[in-house]
């Protein structure tokens, strides 16, 4: 397990406005020392997508960065790779609300703004969901 903090070059940074909504997140769970996990896996439209979950404690060979609030994210090693420098943000307008990533490491995202595709071409694109 490593750890980084926002104040270095972190490996993904997040909003106040996103922190405040996983704290949120973590405290109706009970996981009060939990933690926001950011994942990549194959699928989605583009090739990747996107997922979080609430997490209990990091994995070993997880990435773990510190918020400026205390909040934990954690990055598996496979993830961290396509996400490196991205920024986590809770966006709430009239089309969706919700967690979004906005990743330099994308070339193509989809409409749905759930998937993305990377230099490298990994993953298997599928068809959007209506």
């Amino acid at each position: 397990m490593t750890t980084e903090t926002e104040h270095s070059a972190a490996l993904v940074t997040i909003t106040p406005r996103a922190a405040a909504r996983a704290r949120e997140l973590l405290t109706s769970k009970g996981l009060l020392e939990g933690a926001l996990r950011v994942f990549v896996a194959g699928g989605g439209c583009s090739g990747y997508q996107y997922g979080m979950a609430l997490a209990t404690a990091p994995e070993d060979d997880d990435a773990v960065v510190e918020a400026a609030d205390g909040l934990r994210i954690l990055i598996d090693p496979d993830s961290a790779r396509l996400v490196g420098g991205a920024e986590v943000d809770y966006v709430e307008d009239l089309m969706k609300s919700g967690f979004t990533i906005y990743n330099p490491n994308a070339t193509f995202s989809c409409a749905c703004g759930s998937s993305f595709s990377s230099k490298d071409g990994g993953g298997a694109p599928r068809p959007c969901q209506s």
